[in-house]
Order: structure tokens, then sequence, then C-alpha cells
């Protein structure tokens, strides 16, 4: 819980150059006042002043803080101090990708608005940029996806390249779909990729019971694999399905 700390005084020491304003410096410094603290703050302002700092105090990093004499150290530190959980430290969360769907229910609805098309066009649209969301994510550092998504899929397990080319046909199949063009093309990618993660998830997940951290929101998430990265897999061939029923 957060302490009680009304009145109470913190030293703070963050490097603020001409060149670089330490950003966890200034978090810090907000947490801090936030919390109640008079803050005794003291910018290291050239990249002497701060090795200088360093080194009296036998840290390797800045910004630091000092609660009653005592060193509590760095914005994590400092986090933990107030009660509150770092980043790094929090469990796995379906949050980033329920956010993703939240955003594109909310855009798929303004294009319906705009468009004056109907709610299952307007349903299309939202699956469709969803599609094109979760894609950007991965595209962001398409290394990183690869080495996570060769975890569980089992066709980027038996051919590598795979990983790589998959961000890039779910962005190519979400824009296609977003725009109801060439659906030929569209379906049939939305429902190969949709229908191979699904039961490379369902094999992992609930044959293996295997605990895995999902690759849908691209390398480095903490996003679990399971139940929401079945669901992102059968919108896929949903709406693969779905485009293709428009060819008959």
């Amino acid at each position: 819980m957060p302490l009680d700390v009304t009145g109470r005084t913190a030293r703070l020491y963050r490097m603020a150059t001409p060149d670089h304003l330490c950003p966890f410096g200034l978090k810090s410094r907000w947490l801090l006042r936030r919390h109640g603290y008079e803050v005794e703050d003291h910018p290291l302002t050239t990249r002497d002043e701060t090795e200088a700092f360093m080194d009296d105090h036998g840290v390797e990093t800045t910004p630091q803080t000092f609660i009653g004499g005592e060193r509590v150290g760095g914005y994590e530190a400092v986090q933990r101090h107030l009660g509150h959980m770092p980043a790094q430290d929090k469990e796995t969360s379906y949050t980033p990708v329920l956010a993703v769907f939240a955003m594109a229910a909310a855009m798929g609805i303004a294009v319906a608005l705009v468009a004056g098309i109907g709610a299952a066009h307007a349903l299309q649209a939202s699956l469709a940029i969803a599609m094109c969301l979760l894609a950007v994510q991965k595209l962001r550092d398409v290394e990183s996806f690869s080495t996570m998504f060769l975890n569980y899929d089992l066709l980027a397990r038996r051919w590598v390249p795979y990983g790589y080319v998959y961000p890039f046909a779910e962005a190519l199949a979400g824009v296609l779909m977003l725009g109801r063009v060439l659906p030929w093309l569209s379906g049939p990618v939305a429902l190969f990729i949709g229908t191979v993660g699904a039961v490379s998830v369902a094999k992992a997940v609930y044959v293996e019971r295997r605990e895995l951290k999902c690759a849908c929101m691209g390398g480095n998430s903490n996003v679990p694999l399971g139940a929401v990265s079945l669901t992102e897999n059968l919108v896929m061939m949903g709406m693969g399905l779905w485009t293709l029923s428009t060819l008959l």
C-alpha cells in the first residue's frame, strides 16, 4: 500500500544536461510530489557533474532518490517504495490486445457513421481494422516477432520464413478487406493464416498445456498465449470465410 508521506522530504538527483533531460528523473519528481513529498530537486547539468555524483555514491545510473537519509534508488525503486508496481514486474495481461480490439471497434463505428454503411459492414470494417492494428505491432520489429512466433506456430517451425511473411500477410488481408477489394486474395490469405494460427494455439495451450507469451502484439509482448489469441485467429478465419462468401 502507498505510504503516508505527508510532510516528508525527498532529495532527487537527476540528469538535466543541455543535450539530455532524463525522463525518469521527471517521472520520479512527479511521482514523489503526487504522494505528498516536498522534493529537493538537484539537476545534474553536465556530464562531468553526473559522473562525479555516480562515483561519489557508488551508483551506475541516475536519477537517484534519497528519503530520510537513505538511498531509495532510481525510478523503479521509487515506484516500489510508494507501493506502485513497475511495468516489468507486472504479470502477463490481455490489456494490450483488448485495447487494440476496442480501438478497432470505435474506428469501425466511426467509418460506419461517415460512410452510412449498415451494422454488418461496420463489424467487418472493425475486424479488418483490428487486423491492420495487430499487423502494425508485429511490423514494428519483425525479427523479434518471428522469434517469439517460433515458440508455438506449427508452420513457422517447419518453414522459418513464414514468421517473417506473416505480419505482411495479415496487413495485406486487413487492408484489402477494409477497402473491400480483391476478395479472391484477402479471403484465402486470412483463412489460411487464421487456420494455421488457431491450430497452433490450440495445440500449444490446450493440448500441450504450455505457458507461453503470444506474438500477436509483436515481439517482447506481455500477452499470454490463450483464449484471446485463439479468438484472434478464429476471427481471421471467420473474416476469410465471410469475404469468400461474397464471391458466391
